[in-house]
């Protein structure tokens, strides 16, 4: 039921002298609140763009529209990766991005979107909410005059477009590769050279060869982005990016100012949009995928010497960092520990149903 319905059929229960009493009171708890949002991510994209534009409807319909969020693309206010700075110096109120963009200023940051072999979307988000994510990365925005939640989650990405094969860890070396969080810096160390480009920005950077490969998210939005045009090859899977998770970052004195229930609203409706994007991730990569292929795209999966190579460029990485930052370490440790137990879940029950129907999808 609608807010309004329900007042109105609390006035007809209760009588015309309780609703008179109560309008005015409604009226004071319920406020007019309009602020900005930036978003990382270009306008042409619906899933991910339209996420944060689900996001702020779920908001104005659970408000009555007493609280509005206008939804900004990459360069209307700030550049694409100055998304969380915009937000935290109160430039905008609030902002749709992947944390991980802001890892030069906090390492630990980078397990709120995912780190390279961590989790699949839904142990990442059952990590943050049970397994003590959230809380981790709480304490990583503090700093940063911001609050933190999770606002969107695209599902496995794909491993991104190039122009030659990888069938050896050496077929790194000195490419140019548009990848962004610690995915770069693994890969750095098997001889690529990380470049963190936003999404706008991807295309004519590969076209004009600035850039060797490029990797977004899925197909559903590499094709819109056209990348089929300027490489030919697609790999699979993103092993960096295995359930990548956006967040809502708010501006601390806004977020604290709010009333309580308009919070409540803002957490709900980034939940309830965060579904929305999966299930559209979900529905609609297949088909992107088919008409790639038919354009004459080929996709191929990284082979085993390769994701081994950069297994162990990841850890060897993760210790390091570890020893410097005790907080990404903490991070770390949780994040290992719940990978570990409840792969072993996934593998008994949805890896074994999940196989079977894969193998028999083409028998009925």
């Amino acid at each position: 039921m609608r807010r309004r319905d329900f007042l109105k059929a609390g006035a007809v229960a209760t009588g015309a002298g309780a609703s008179a009493i109560a309008a005015p009171a409604i009226a004071q708890s319920m406020p007019e609140v309009r602020w900005r949002l930036t978003s990382s991510f270009p306008k042409s994209l619906d899933a991910l763009f339209g996420n944060a534009e689900a996001f702020a409807r779920y908001v104005a319909e659970a408000t009555d529209n007493r609280f509005q969020i206008q939804c900004f693309g990459p360069g209307e206010i700030v550049p694409a990766l100055q998304a969380m700075d915009a937000a935290a110096n109160g430039t905008v109120d609030c902002a749709h991005t992947p944390i991980y963009f802001y890892i030069g200023k906090e390492s630990a940051l980078a397990f709120g979107t995912g780190v390279p072999f961590s989790f699949n979307s839904r142990l990442q988000y059952a990590w943050l909410v049970n397994g003590g994510g959230n809380a981790l990365m709480d304490e990583a925005l503090t700093r940063f005059n911001v609050v933190g939640f999770p606002c969107g989650q695209s599902g496995t990405q794909m491993g991104g477009w190039f122009r030659k094969e990888i069938k050896e860890p050496s077929d790194w070396q000195c490419l140019k590769f548009r990848i962004g969080g610690l995915g770069g810096q693994v890969l750095a160390r098997l001889g690529v050279v990380p470049q963190q480009i936003g999404g706008g920005d991807i295309y004519p950077a590969l076209e004009r060869g600035t850039i060797d490969a490029a990797e977004f998210v899925s197909p559903y939005d590499d094709e819109k982005l056209g990348f089929a045009r300027v490489a030919k090859y697609y790999y699979a899977p993103g092993f960096w990016e295995g359930g990548a998770m956006l967040h809502m970052v708010v501006n601390r004195e806004r977020w604290d100012a709010l009333p309580k229930h308009y919070q409540a609203v803002m957490r709900q409706a980034a939940e309830a949009s965060m579904n929305a994007m999966l299930a559209k991730y979900d529905a609609f990569n297949g088909p992107a995928l088919k008409r790639l292929i038919a354009g004459g795209t080929e996709v191929r999966i990284f082979p085993n010497n390769v994701l081994d190579a950069a297994w162990k460029a990841a850890h060897d990485l993760y210790s390091e960092m570890a020893a410097q930052n005790p907080l990404f370490k903490r991070a770390l440790d949780s994040m290992i520990a719940f990978r570990t137990e409840n792969y072993l879940w996934w593998q008994v029950n949805e890896y074994a149903f999940d196989s079977y129907m894969i193998r028999n999808r083409t028998k009925v």
